[in-house]
């Protein structure tokens, strides 16, 4: 009876795939857990929860590194190994033995005290920020450096530690693409800002000029969301230091920042985080908690953030829509022109020091600036304490600005206080990525520049939906545009788009 029964359970266990898909959706609840805590000491915890909220994240991010490293899922690893699967499952056995791998060569210590130290270098970063004091966050900052070293050796101790690192926010696409796409980025832009800089073009740069009450600038930004679709019943909108996305399928937050006397900042950066939220609510719900339902790493986040950003929130048709609305809620800016507004929305800037508040050119210096910095301090080119002076000089170089204050300069990204090394490539890539895939939904979708005029955004929303969000990460980056865009990622869409919109603007 006993070898009957032995027989009967042996029946009734799942098979490896099963079994393994079982355990990366428990571990990925835990990681969904610590990120609504994550949400709230953003957003809304007081600031006094700091020591509790970090040993809490801590613990989470212990737990989940177990879970993933633990023997069992070695050995279902091991057990696929070779079996014939699906595409479908192959994908996710793919992406699950890339976590697996990375997971278990980093000791679950070190995974702690990487969480335990971010906690604590977020509210360091905002005191700094706050009093520009970047001698108060250089003992943070130099100490996730260390870690993130020691991180990136355990994983592959023979390779550049910044490559290893970059992986973890872009792993399908190599380093030496993103530098090469960087690179092809610089080449473009700087000269044609150097000669929007000379022309003679009188762009309408003061239309919004004035104070715009904050809570005015909320209700619009309300509006915005509902006008772009988001949903609001698996949604909210928050104020953050810093604005950003979180969540999943079922339940994606999206916050902003407002200044009174820019009202197209928070505008932007509300229409920037529905992007990333309407990919995350677009995955499927069927798949949550497996790669299918998750996103393709942040390049192809950024894609969808910067596409609605840029592609429709600094479009002409869509001033033609949303200007009325903004004069109702401003009525001082009743003479503005639909022609103003897109010249003020596109103007590029001489001074800017901040990156999110940068206009569509020059950001990308901010990024290039960024990448130098990190990249060389991870490979140990550059001492922590020398991070501002690196950083003027570079602003100097490439934008021909310099910061007054580390405020403005160095301190003013929320990444580096979670120790996010190799993050900010991915921008960029973004921005390349949603040229080429706004592109070819323009030339699929009928007439998007008159539903967009319209208020009718469903077939933009439907054909995304179709051809990225529904693939979670089926498809690895490069597969992916290319399977929506019939072509490999490259920047060609991206430098069109920008030599044809600011040409016309500044006449070069």
């Amino acid at each position: 009876m006993a070898t009957e029964a032995a027989a009967d359970d042996a029946t009734d266990a799942p098979e490896p795939y099963e079994a393994l898909l079982d355990r990366v959706r428990r571990w990925n609840a835990v990681g969904s857990a610590a990120g609504v805590l994550g949400w709230d000491q953003q957003v809304m915890m007081p600031e006094g929860g700091t020591p509790a909220r970090s040993k809490q994240l801590s613990a989470l991010s212990s737990v989940r590194h177990d879970m993933i490293t633990d023997e069992e899922t070695g050995e279902l690893l091991d057990a696929l190994d070779g079996a014939e699967l699906t595409d479908e499952r192959a994908a996710v056995v793919r992406e699950v033995r890339r976590e697996y791998e990375r997971a278990d060569a980093v000791p679950v210590e070190l995974v702690e005290e990487i969480s335990e130290t971010g906690s604590e270098a977020l509210q360091a970063w905002e005191e700094a920020k706050a009093e520009d004091d970047f001698e108060a966050f250089a003992p943070y900052l130099e100490k996730h450096v260390e870690l993130k070293r020691e991180y990136a050796e355990h994983i592959d101790p023979d390779r550049d530690p910044y490559a290893v690192l970059f992986e973890e926010y872009e792993p399908c696409l190599s380093i030496d693409r993103a530098e090469s796409i960087l690179a092809e980025l610089r080449e473009t832009l700087v000269p044609m800002i150097d000669a929007i800089r000379d022309s003679d073009a009188d762009l309408a740069v003061d239309t919004f000029e004035g104070t715009f009450p904050e809570d005015d600038q909320e209700a619009l930004a309300r509006e915005a969301l509902e006008l772009v679709g988001y949903d609001f019943d698996r949604g909210r909108l928050d104020v953050s230091s810093h604005p950003f996305t979180a969540g999943n399928q079922f339940d994606c937050r999206v916050t902003t920042r407002f200044d009174e006397s820019d009202p197209l900042g928070a505008i932007g950066s509300t229409i920037h985080e529905f992007g990333h939220a309407q990919y995350n609510l677009g995955l499927p719900k069927a798949e949550w908690g497996t790669p299918l339902g998750e996103a393709r790493d942040l390049s192809v986040h950024e894609s969808q953030s910067r596409l609605w950003e840029n592609h429709v929130g600094r479009s002409r048709p869509f001033w033609e829509l949303f200007l009325p609305r903004f004069q109702e809620r401003f009525p001082g800016t009743d003479e503005a022109t639909v022609e103003d507004a897109y010249e003020a929305v596109n103007q590029v800037y001489e001074d800017n020091l901040i990156r999110v508040e940068a206009d569509e050119l020059t950001y990308h210096l901010h990024i290039v600036v960024r990448f130098e910095i990190e990249r060389d301090l991870v490979r140990g080119d550059l001492a922590v304490e020398d991070v501002p002076e690196a950083w003027n000089d570079k602003y100097e170089e490439y934008l021909g600005i310099r910061p007054e204050n580390d405020a403005e300069g160095c301190l003013q990204d929320i990444h580096w206080s979670h120790g996010n090394f190799g993050y900010f490539p991915t921008y960029s890539l973004g921005s390349v990525m949603a040229a080429q895939l706004f592109a070819a939904a323009e030339e699929e979708i009928d007439d998007l520049d008159a539903k967009v005029a319209d208020g009718d955004f469903g077939d933009l929303r439907a054909w995304l939906g179709e051809n990225v969000h529904q693939h979670g990460s089926r498809y690895e980056t490069n597969e992916l545009v290319e399977r929506a865009t019939g072509e490999a990622l490259s920047a060609d869409a991206f430098t069109d788009y920008v030599e044809a919109k600011y040409g016309e603007l500044y006449g070069i």
